[in-house]
């Protein structure tokens, strides 16, 4: 019995890190709309140096929890810059944690408060953060024909006349490639080579719609796109079948001993400009995706597997990146729920936080 009880304590390892990330959450969200309110009569660079600085808070400690704490080896292949840009980041897409991938280059270039999402349309109905990822200018989008370009163009060229600087994270593929649905990949399949498109393997056929519109929209701006090429270590089972991709809770159990970062630079001179051209350029991008991940998984060699082929640099992060946030913001969510009107005010702000953001993603995209 003691045994049993160690072994589930063990397993329910992700609790303490989950309950911490998101209890802190309607105080950031309190911060955050404390500053809006503040900043309503200033110039509009004001808010948004203020609000990237918050993110940074935020996702920095986020970024102990995925990273220190759970001391996975983060193994960077490629040319990632030092110096932060305004970008596009195409990657891959297997699982939630894909989304905090986008945060450990970010960090890494200094350039972790400028991420921004493009994301689908019912995220937006997430307590707190969908509300606040809208705010933060993320951009909520449908998919196929209910893609509204106008809007996206719209709240993209907002976002340029502001000058805010561009981290702009984007999964072509739409959905998370997931072996354990085959539905989906064949249909993904199918519709490559009813197009007399390449056929990928461990990757989705990639939709170009939102790419096209943030490119075109952002070409004058944009100083790269990132390609990024994301793998899993450990997400092979015995008989060399690809597995699931580990889920944020997998993740913070330590169950991904490793993950494997791929990323080229590309210059926007070297991207076609014409949707039909550009969709041609984005299926070769993820045929080398595809390659890339055919070695990592299945190469015959068996020393040439859970790696990429090419040099690597296991990229450390700091606690000095990442602990004084967390302390931060614990101490500031601690001080709250110390007292009860603090303790009210917390309660309030997860139910009517919820609320008025559901509300406003209703009416404003």
């Amino acid at each position: 019995m003691l045994l049993s009880l160690v072994l589930h304590t063990y397993s329910m390892r992700y609790v303490l890190p989950a309950a911490v990330m998101m209890g802190m959450a309607p105080t950031y969200v309190l911060a955050w709309g404390a500053w809006r309110l503040l900043s309503a009569l200033l110039p509009a660079r004001f808010y948004r140096e203020v609000d990237d600085r918050l993110y940074t808070i935020y996702q920095s400690m986020v970024l102990f929890f995925f990273e220190n704490y759970t001391g996975v080896q983060v193994i960077i292949y490629g040319d990632l810059p030092k110096n932060k840009e305004n970008v596009i980041y195409l990657s891959n897409h297997q699982c939630t944690v894909d989304w905090i991938i986008a945060d450990m280059l970010a960090i890494r270039q200094n350039a972790l408060g400028h991420v921004r999402y493009v994301l689908k349309d019912g995220l937006k109905w997430l307590p707190l953060y969908g509300w606040y990822f809208s705010q933060h200018g993320g951009v909520y989008v449908k998919r196929s024909a209910k893609f509204n370009e106008k809007e996206m163009r719209e709240k993209l060229r907002a976002q340029m006349k502001a000058e805010t600087p561009m981290y702009l994270v984007i999964f072509p593929e739409g959905t998370r490639y997931n072996p354990e649905i085959p539905k989906v990949i064949a249909d993904s399949q199918s519709f490559a080579e009813k197009e007399g498109l390449a056929i990928l393997k461990h990757v989705l056929t990639p939709r170009v719609k939102a790419t096209h519109v943030a490119i075109d929209t952002m070409k004058d701006y944009l100083d790269a796109v990132y390609d990024v090429t994301v793998a899993y270590e450990g997400t092979v089972d015995h008989k060399g079948q690809r597995k699931l991709a580990p889920s944020m809770t997998e993740f913070l159990c330590k169950e991904c001993p490793r993950v494997h970062i791929f990323i080229d630079r590309i210059e926007l001179k070297d991207i076609p400009e014409e949707q039909m051209y550009m969709r041609r350029w984005l299926h070769e991008r993820f045929e080398i995706k595809d390659k890339l991940l055919i070695e990592f998984y299945d190469a015959k060699d068996s020393k040439r597997r859970n790696k990429f082929p090419e040099k690597s640099v296991h990229s450390k992060l700091s606690l000095k990146k990442t602990l004084p946030s967390l302390l931060f913001l614990g101490g500031l969510t601690a001080s709250m729920l110390l007292t009860e009107s603090g303790r009210k005010l917390y309660v309030k702000t997860w139910i009517y936080g919820t609320l008025l953001g559901c509300l406003w993603v209703s009416i404003k995209p």
